[in-house]
């Protein structure tokens, strides 16, 4: 091992040692507060690590341990360590963002696991430094592969860093008063740039159906319970610039206004047709733009080389026939 040209017992071995140096940070730190990371934070962080990309490549020829990051057997090894932990992450329950893990090592709450997080920076310096070398060397026939590679760095590193940026408030809002507060996942309250006035709460419900409710003494008994079919408000949005906005919001139709996503989330449901409350969830995620930019450049490259793939193939066949 460790004789060169590395293979994927290195990558393996690398891939190991990161697990271990993590498991030690998890150990003194608890996990990573992606919290901190919130803008301009995040932003400060995206130059620095561009920049030494930037720096690690220039030093390739004189580090192989850089050069070995921009081989396939890196990417490989990369690849197979963040899978193994993706398909840990699926099997344990995940608490809620920003909470901490309910378990002893960390595995709750993986996007906060050290270990993981490593991994993760591991796979996505592989795939920037072999990004870097493609624009470097641009050729045109390698066009494809190098907007799908650009496309892929751009959602991994703006989908991880723009995370800390994502906030979900929830608006409580009564009829005819216009709310420019929403509170947070904490119960504070936060003031917007944008205030919501309800004007009409909409309920249609279900017929009545028997089901078991739990009674007193533990004991359950059967009653007659209708259920919602659909749910709406009618409201008018105010912004601080002027603008205005008539709409009707209801489950599965937000509607979006300067960043902010606005669902309808719930209502009072002690009251029931007779509600007065209506609850809305906003959500902005100031990065999310940069992340479907990144899709559509993957999509788009693995569209061209599937149109590559298509001609070659033609060519081939007609070569054939003339044979």
């Amino acid at each position: 091992m460790w004789q060169k040209p590395w293979n994927l017992r290195e990558g393996i071995a690398i891939g190991c040692g990161l697990l271990v140096i993590g498991a030690i940070l998890q150990f003194i730190t608890g996990g990573i507060l992606w919290q901190l990371f919130a803008f301009p934070a995040n932003a400060l962080a995206l130059l620095i690590y561009l920049l030494l990309i930037g720096t690690a490549y220039w030093m390739r020829e004189k580090v192989y341990f850089i050069r070995y990051l921009m081989s396939t057997k890196s990417a490989a090894s990369s690849i197979l360590f963040v899978l193994v932990l993706t398909f840990i992450m699926g099997l344990t329950r995940q608490v809620p963002s920003g909470n901490k893990a309910v378990d002893p090592i960390g595995l709750t709450n993986m996007l906060s696991f050290w270990p993981f997080v490593l991994v993760y920076l591991w796979m996505t310096t592989t795939i920037g430094l072999a990004t870097l070398q493609r624009l470097v060397h641009f050729k045109k026939q390698r066009f494809a592969s190098v907007i799908s590679h650009l496309g892929l760095f751009i959602v991994v590193v703006c989908g991880t860093l723009g995370s800390a940026d994502i906030q979900k408030l929830k608006m409580y809002c009564l009829p005819g008063q216009a709310e420019w507060r929403a509170m947070d996942e904490h119960g504070r309250l936060k003031d917007l740039s944008l205030a919501i006035e309800l004007h009409r709460f909409i309920l249609e419900k279900y017929p009545a159906e028997l089901q078991k409710v739990r009674a007193d003494k533990g004991q359950t008994t059967m009653m007659k319970i209708p259920t919602p079919k659909r749910y709406a408000s009618e409201v008018e949005i105010y912004t601080e610039e002027g603008d205005y906005y008539k709409t009707m919001i209801e489950v599965n139709k937000p509607f979006s206004v300067n960043g902010w996503k606005i669902y309808q989330f719930s209502y009072d449901e002690r009251f029931g047709k007779n509600n007065t409350v209506s609850i809305f969830e906003l959500v902005t995620d100031p990065w999310l733009p940069y992340v479907y930019i990144g899709i559509g450049m993957m999509l788009l490259g693995a569209l061209l080389m599937f149109l590559k793939f298509g001609k070659e193939t033609i060519k081939d066949r007609k070569e054939n026939d003339y044979l």
